[in-house]
């Protein structure tokens, strides 16, 4: 489903709204969907482009409605929704998301001065508390904080309802080498990484022997936030993830171990649209710079006389299941796949004069035209391999990635 988030302002206040990405905001439209129009976009009636801004410099209760960024492509972001109040009070409460174990704070806002009164906050209808200054904050959110608000200031009137969301603390797994395929017998270290700290969380991986078992039980040794893995096989493959003991997740990243002689490197995903990556047909023997013919899709994309292809600026073209192959006098035929699904990361920035608040998207999903705020899940599934007397054999693993 997709996210939609609530911003309140006030008839009359202006407000600045920004598709972003890391690298540039070029070639991204706000659109707005409202009571009276549909899929229009900024300057076509309503606002004023400014660079990649979209400027309303008096905003009415016509103009409330949901607000998105919007590629060439197709792509677009989550929805903003904004509510535009002909009243004299409005519950000035996050844009984005709170994680667990933050604090939140509501405002309960007048028009005119004083802004500090005493006001009422509910939370589904009921009487949470009164608060003299007219702020409430919550302390260490969980998920049972996640609800409907309004706020009350007597002879002032009632606050619209914003619905406050509760998500899981963001966490991203890391693999040093950065890669998702490896040899037998090397060396891998997978970190746990949070903003504020990497406390709390767990590395489980799920192989075809072993179901949701934890780093330093059977395999692996933690040292601090990390997983260390000082000697991969084969049966070291699958997904790998971190969890909170709450039970939040991050995503899940796919780890290949081969007991071949050749392994396709690249970064481990996601790769941003627009960014190069480099592919690597490697050799677990040197010399590992051999020439290479670089496959997508089944079809010849080229060959490299060290091995190696840059693919520059990619786009949603480029995105396919890719294979190396390096001929030799010892082994007729070397081959792996990567499934490489480039991901576009996308902020859309509100900017008010109460608060600042940064919306992260990811959208351009695989599979998913029309559904661009899925979760992400990964799914791996490679041929049998023998145990033994691969290293001169024919390997061929394909790893998918489903977004």
């Amino acid at each position: 489903t997709k996210t939609i988030v609530v911003y309140t302002l006030f008839k009359g206040e202006s407000v600045s709204l920004s598709c972003e990405e890391d690298d540039s905001s070029a070639g991204w439209t706000l659109r707005r969907n409202t009571t009276r129009e549909q899929m229009t976009q900024c300057g076509d009636g309503w606002g004023r482009t400014a660079g990649s801004s979209c400027n309303i410099s008096y905003i009415n209760p016509l103009e409330s409605g949901v607000y998105w960024c919007e590629s060439r492509e197709g792509s677009t972001s989550s929805i903003i929704n904004i509510t535009v109040s002909g009243g004299s009070v409005i519950l000035q409460s996050p844009v984005l998301p709170v994680m667990e174990g933050h604090d939140v704070t509501l405002h309960c806002q007048t028009k005119s001065p004083p802004s500090k009164l005493p006001a009422d906050f509910y939370k589904d209808g009921s009487l949470i508390r009164t608060e003299p200054t007219g702020h409430m904050t919550i302390h260490h959110v969980t998920k049972s904080d996640e609800g409907l608000y309004k706020c009350h200031i007597s002879s002032h009137g009632e606050s619209p309802p914003s619905w406050i969301s509760v998500t899981g603390q963001e966490v991203r797994l890391t693999v040093s080498p950065n890669r998702s395929q490896f040899f037998k017998r090397e060396f891998v270290s997978l970190s746990c990484e949070e903003d504020d700290s990497s406390a709390g969380w767990t590395l489980r991986r799920n192989t075809t022997k072993q179901q949701m078992t934890q780093c330093g039980v059977d395999w692996g040794e933690t040292n601090g936030s990390s997983c260390n893995i000082s000697s991969l096989n084969p049966v070291n493959s699958g997904v790998y993830w971190c969890e909170s003991r709450e039970g939040s997740t991050s995503s899940i990243i796919n780890i290949t171990v081969s007991g071949g002689s050749v392994i396709l490197q690249s970064p481990v995903l996601p790769v941003m649209e627009g960014h190069d990556v480099t592919l690597h047909c490697q050799t677990k023997s040197p010399p590992s710079k051999l020439p290479a013919d670089f496959y997508k899709d089944g079809s010849l994309i080229g060959t490299e006389p060290t091995g190696h292809m840059t693919i520059h600026h990619v786009t949603k073209s480029d995105e396919g299941l890719y294979k190396c192959h390096i001929k030799n006098k010892t082994t007729p035929a070397a081959s792996t796949s990567l499934q490489l699904v480039f991901i576009l990361v996308l902020h859309l920035v509100v900017f008010c004069p109460y608060f600042v608040s940064t919306l992260l998207m990811v959208s351009l999903y695989r599979h998913r035209p029309t559904e661009n705020h899925l979760s992400v899940s990964m799914v791996m599934t490679s041929p049998p391999q023998a145990e033994q007397g691969l290293d001169d054999d024919y390997d061929d693993v394909t790893t998918e990635h489903h977004f």
